[in-house]
């Protein structure tokens, strides 16, 4: 059955009461719960059962469930750090260094700090939540220090995530499009993927302006409102916002009596970290075939591994490995290692019931045809000029509908590609076109994957995070959005 219309109605309304009321998670319920009535003949009892069913139905995707346990998980990984002191050892470590440079130059160690962040997130390309979640565990304690507002924190996780991400494809998502690009009687996939990279505008504009943020000290819209706050008051959120974890976990009491180490944290998160790779090298293994050496079968177990996999497996095994050093040091026994992670995971709870949501609005709009309706509906009328930026437009509403950069990558790239065709229009501009609108939707959407996590990790309001980064999406949305109509015309 075909929705038309109808099918953009429930995301939209989602997303308006998600910013108007800033409560996530009935407007998340909300969204769900209309979809399913629509797609019942709108009948709300039949409407109302589909919904839980297909709640339910979110742990049947083997991916969705891996995630979820995942960000379960990432609590009690951030309660293990804070409990042995490993938190405290890192910021007196930074704190002597940026004191140095405080005494040469007046301010500096502000700018300091937050170009660390940036460069520390655009490092670990290799997956978004990765990224988000060590940017905000390691540079948290340090923004509240310096009284840079948590929405900064949040957006430079943000914006230094998924763009690095999609720039530097070796990784899951590089494989994702690649397969996708295949699907589409490419023959070679990648060869067009690293071409595109230079005209993929938006996520080359959303680095450049959180660098300009940060060097220029200026500030737009709600992050200035945000800027004058800290400053002023010493406050780090808005009066009334709700961080995504709790004081219990960003706060946690550390074990007296213990000397503050700051490897008892950079350990397990590099552990994680560098047990990404490793981890898609071994969940992609099997899948490489004809491989001529090592090295070459490596790299291809890269690209055919399984990113959520990956991410639990990287998580866990950090915590097995602070469990570990902290027995050794006698920080903690057994029984202590079970009820911090049994508390940590309790507090991440919420977080763990929005990426449930967020991933059933997902499968509720796939179910509408949101995406689909909304690349058929503009076919027809478009030339080969207007083709790159419409391509981005649509992307772009796709993602900010459906909260999922990988769904509208999924969805417009086996409409966009033969569409370049059919208008013989430059392959590699349409390509990087749908990747960046498809990352700029998700960047403007309260209702993304990645945004929570960047929230979660930095210990932001959500929905404060979502209205102070808009202003910095919009601008990079924007220009590209010209930058394309200029290829298109000229080219």
């Amino acid at each position: 059955m075909e929705y038309g219309f109808l099918s953009v109605i429930p995301p939209i309304v989602a997303i308006v009461l998600a910013l108007r009321t800033k409560q996530v998670y009935i407007a998340l319920l909300f969204g769900i719960w209309f979809s399913w009535v629509i797609i019942k003949g709108w009948n709300p009892l039949d409407g109302t059962i589909a919904m839980i069913e297909g709640l339910v139905n979110v742990f049947q995707s083997k991916g969705n469930t891996r995630t979820i346990m995942f960000s379960a998980l990432v609590g009690s990984l951030l309660i293990f750090i804070q409990y042995s002191r490993g938190v405290e050892g890192f910021i007196n470590i930074i704190n002597k260094k940026l004191a140095k440079l405080e005494d040469k130059k007046t301010g500096y160690s502000r700018v300091m700090v937050q170009l660390l962040a940036t460069f520390t997130g655009l490092l670990l390309f290799v997956e978004t939540s990765i990224s988000s979640l060590t940017v905000g565990a390691l540079y948290r304690p340090i923004f509240d220090k310096f009284r840079i507002p948590r929405e900064k924190l949040a957006y430079i996780a943000d914006s230094s995530s998924a763009p690095s991400s999609i720039l530097i494809p070796f990784n899951a998502w590089g494989a994702f499009i690649m397969g996708l690009l295949l699907t589409q009687g490419i023959d070679k996939p990648f060869s067009v993927m690293i071409s595109s990279i230079k005209y993929n505008f938006y996520p080359l504009l959303a680095i450049t302006i959180v660098f300009i943020v940060i060097f220029t000290k200026k500030d737009i819209g709600s992050m200035k409102n945000a800027e004058k706050r800290t400053k002023e008051t010493g406050e780090l959120m808005n009066k009334g916002s709700k961080p995504m974890v709790s004081d219990e976990i960003t706060s946690f009491p550390p074990k007296k009596g213990i000397e503050a180490k700051a490897y008892n944290m950079i350990v397990p998160l590099l552990t994680m970290v560098f047990m990404m790779p490793i981890n898609l090298i071994y969940t992609g293994w099997s899948s490489v075939e004809n491989a001529t050496s090592f090295s070459n079968h490596a790299s291809e177990a890269i690209g055919k591994g399984s990113g959520s996999s990956s991410v639990l497996y990287a998580v866990i095994t950090a915590l097995l490995v602070a469990m570990v050093m902290y027995f050794v040091q006698g920080i903690m026994k057994p029984k202590e290692a079970i009820n911090l992670t049994l508390k940590g995971i309790s507090e991440l709870m919420p977080l763990a019931l929005l990426m449930l949501l967020a991933f059933a609005i997902g499968d509720a709009c796939k179910e509408l045809e949101t995406g689909i309706y909304v690349a058929n509906a503009t076919k027809q009328w478009l030339s080969p000029e207007l083709l790159p930026a419409v391509v981005f437009i649509i992307s772009s509403f796709i993602a900010f509908s459906t909260g999922t950069s990988w769904g509208t990558f999924a969805i417009m790239l086996a409409i966009s590609v033969p569409m370049a065709n059919i208008h013989a229009a430059d392959l590699t501009i349409v390509v990087a076109a749908t990747l960046g609108g498809g990352i700029f939707g998700d960047h403007c959407s309260p209702i993304s994957d990645t945004s929570i996590i960047s929230s979660m990790a930095s210990a932001s309001d959500h929905i404060d995070h979502v209205k102070t980064q808009l202003p910095y999406a919009l601008i990079g949305g924007v220009i590209s959005v010209f930058l394309y109509l200029i290829i298109g015309f000229l080219g």
